[in-house]
């Protein structure tokens, strides 16, 4: 027997083909981490659950690549860093891609990808932010006695004539402006917005969607919002106020106070 022959490392079939690493040499891809990215995926059913609420009216006979197929063919190149979806024309034929997708084949080309996400609807996006809140709680053995969610607008850089893409002064450059919601490292929303509003613009509806569907599963735990001074508005503080919703926000520089200050209603939370 020879001792220093190399050990592979198996992972879950792919339409019925073993999938095996080694390091023999042969095809290599710079994306081999996928694979694991793909078992927690198969584990927590997270791209299953959003494939099964997209938008796809193409007529079944003509369809070549399924849609959770290029569901997951979009998130796994975005999590490997490949965020241009220009990027998919290779990257459908690298084999790694292919069994992280779930194909058994080349992938479904740029072109492809940029209509089927164009024919998302705004009930489509609403439905995956849904999931992703359902799977923040279902990651929950017991309710947690408090939860801080996190808002936070940051700019997302557009290159190009992007529709809805504007100049954003404060960032110094065209982009969109999308509204983030974590608790912990839990991503919980994720809003997409054109950069000529408001940071905090929707911001109070989403805290209040949130809540409520928080608060059906777990009544009992203490909520806190927390945000910069871009948050820090009459109409969300307002409405944490009258529901019992702690908040740690920032308030900007004026006139009497040359450094930021921090408002905050905490003081009760146990």
């Amino acid at each position: 027997m020879n001792k220093n022959k190399t050990k592979g490392l198996s992972f879950t079939r792919s339409k019925g083909r073993r999938v095996e690493a080694d390091f023999k040499g042969g095809e290599v891809s710079s994306d081999g981490g996928l694979l694991l990215l793909r078992e927690v995926d198969r584990r927590l059913r997270l791209t299953q659950q959003v494939s099964a609420v997209l938008s796809d009216e193409r007529q079944t006979g003509k369809v070549a690549h399924e849609a959770a197929t290029m569901l997951r063919q979009r998130v796994f190149a975005l999590c490997a860093d490949w965020e241009d979806l220009n990027d998919a024309q290779a990257l459908r034929f690298d084999s790694i891609h292919q069994v992280a997708a779930g194909g058994d084949g080349p992938l479904a080309s740029a072109s492809t990808l940029c209509r089927f996400e164009n024919a998302q609807s705004r009930q489509t996006a609403v439905a995956v932010n849904r999931i992703l809140v359902d799977t923040f709680i279902a990651a929950h053995e017991r309710p947690p006695a408090v939860i801080t969610l996190d808002f936070d607008a940051t700019d997302a850089p557009t290159f190009g004539r992007q529709e809805g893409h504007f100049f954003h002064g404060y960032y110094d450059h065209h982009c969109f402006l999308p509204l983030y919601v974590f608790c912990g490292d839990h991503l919980l929303t994720a809003y997409l917005r054109r950069s000529n509003a408001d940071g905090a613009r929707h911001a109070a509806g989403i805290l209040k969607l949130l809540v409520q569907r928080i608060r059906q599963e777990w009544p009992r735990t203490k909520i806190v919002m927390r945000a910069d001074s871009g948050f820090c508005r009459d109409l969300m503080l307002t409405w944490c106020d009258r529901h019992d919703v702690k908040y740690i926000v920032g308030i900007a520089r004026n006139s009497h106070a040359t450094s930021g200050h921090t408002m905050s209603s905490v003081d009760a939370v146990s």
